[in-house]
């Protein structure tokens, strides 16, 4: 049966592309993937995300004079919890027993750049998790600085890299070479 089209003329089971959508069953009801059949392999995926901000909120990070404390140790812990509970947050993602988590930020002149790298051996990817990582992690800082600076803007959270899988090494556009 072919697939039906939404108002804007998109398929509703395939994606620009032409990939189906995996979460989509037959009858567009969101379903979760069944990765009972898959090998386990090792996957690694990085996600990376940026908090822009007043120049006086990155000096009071970098001097560590923040009222509310380490605002890079309380965002690390906040950014590995939040990749341990990603199947709790996004209804379809599988409970996965993840090997690794890192969290590493970058303070610039009036911004922090955030990544997270999560690899796990198991039967489906982790870039959920490496992108709710992040996602937490800016919140944190975001939350530890609103007091001083409520203009802060978080954004361009996306995965930036993965490996492992069925589809195999995957490179955002965006990545430096």
């Amino acid at each position: 049966m072919p697939a039906a089209n939404d108002a804007r003329g998109r398929s509703d089971d395939h994606v620009e592309g032409g990939a189906p959508l995996s979460h989509i069953d037959e009858q567009g009801e969101a379903r979760m993937v069944d990765v009972g059949g898959k090998s386990a392999t090792h996957r690694r995926a990085v996600a990376v995300g940026r908090v822009r901000m007043d120049r006086a909120t990155a000096d009071r990070i970098r001097s560590g004079t923040s009222t509310k404390g380490n605002v890079f140790g309380v965002a690390r812990i906040a950014g590995i919890q939040a990749a341990k509970r990603t199947a709790e947050l996004i209804p379809l993602c599988h409970p996965l027993p993840i090997d690794h988590i890192q969290v590493d930020f970058d303070l610039h002149e009036a911004a922090v750049d955030i990544r997270a790298e999560v690899g796990v051996t198991g039967r489906t990817g982790v870039e959920m998790e490496a992108l709710t990582a992040v996602s937490v992690a800016a919140l944190t800082i975001y939350d530890m600085c609103k007091a001083s600076d409520p203009a802060m803007v978080i954004e361009e959270v996306r995965l930036d890299e993965k490996t492992g899988g069925r589809k195999g090494h995957y490179r955002h556009p965006a990545q430096k070479k």
